[in-house]
């Protein structure tokens, strides 16, 4: 629902912000999918299907890194695309352009594709039955090989530890930005309480900040609990394959509210959107509206 609406372009968002939405809400969607439909569900209760394949679920497994990452770092662009729209005049114009957020969409896209492609050989199977290889473990040397253990550094850096840092520093030169840029405009416009008059510019300024916290805060709040998982077992030296009770649950906790981040963004859009709300709305009461038509019409 939240794709069609934004994809209508109907909630007062200008197109590259509308873009840049769009593609996190897909990406959300695919990694609700992929994460708990396909993997937990079909899995979990239907077992013995093709899904438990070892070919199959190392692809599954791949799918749902590459469309989490794309999740990240399309949080990444939005942040960084609205960092550019107030913060920097001269290149907003160049920048904040539909036909630019589609090719770093588009570039985003690819790059995570490609590093993720890895991760379908890190995986053997579990059991074989008549030979056939089914279920899916690490390598046993997943986590002791020089090569694997710097690609999970290199894809546990990319995801989520950069992005972290990039959207808390884009998120502090923004704010110092416009409370500097609001001391300037209130000094230009009178002093103090003098002129109560409605700023556009600061208005719109302000929605475009609370969608950007909004969203790039959700994520920091939601993923933290994995980020200092990771930064435990590495600090502490712990084998992921011989995790204590606790410790495995605290993991299971952390993926937990990592994949809950990928359905929190249409909660968002409508607290902080009101014409998304209107839009949403409107949508439910379409098909309501058209039957009770469509029986007026029949009884006359």
């Amino acid at each position: 629902m939240a794709i069609v609406i934004l994809s209508r372009g109907k909630c007062g968002l200008s197109v590259c912000t509308t873009r840049y939405l769009v593609a996190m809400a897909v990406a959300d969607l695919l990694s609700l999918v992929i994460a708990v439909i396909v993997w937990r569900i079909v899995i979990y209760y239907f077992p013995g299907s093709i899904l438990e394949l070892t070919p199959v679920c190392s692809v599954n497994a791949g799918l749902f890194l590459a469309t989490t990452d794309c999740s990240v770092w399309f949080t990444v662009a939005f942040s960084f695309d609205r960092f550019v729209a107030i913060c920097c005049n001269k290149w907003k114009t160049k920048y904040c352009t539909g036909q630019v957020a589609t090719a770093v969409l588009a570039t985003t896209c690819v790059l995570v594709c490609c590093k993720n492609v890895p991760v379908y050989f890190t995986f053997e199977p579990e059991n074989l039955i008549n030979g056939v290889p089914y279920g899916c473990l690490r390598k046993s040397g997943y986590y002791i090989e020089q090569g694997w253990v710097a690609f999970d550094w290199l894809d546990k850096m990319l995801t989520p530890l950069f992005p972290f840092a990039l959207i808390l520093v884009l998120n502090a030169l923004t704010v110092r930005h416009i409370l500097v840029a609001s001391k300037i405009r209130k000094r230009l416009r009178g002093k103090g309480t003098e002129d109560k008059r409605s700023d556009p510019e600061m208005e719109s300024r302000r929605k475009s900040v609370i969608l950007l916290f909004a969203v790039s805060g959700n994520f920091i709040l939601l993923w933290s609990v994995y980020v200092i998982y990771f930064f435990h077992y590495i600090i502490a030296q712990i084998d992921p394959e011989h995790d204590t009770d606790s410790t495995f649950i605290f993991q299971q906790v952390s993926f937990m509210l990592l994949t809950l981040s990928c359905c929190t963004n249409t909660f968002i859009y409508g607290v902080t959107q009101s014409k998304f709300r209107e839009q949403l709305k409107n949508a439910w009461k379409y098909p309501v509206s058209s039957i009770i038509q469509l029986v007026m019409e029949r009884i006359r």
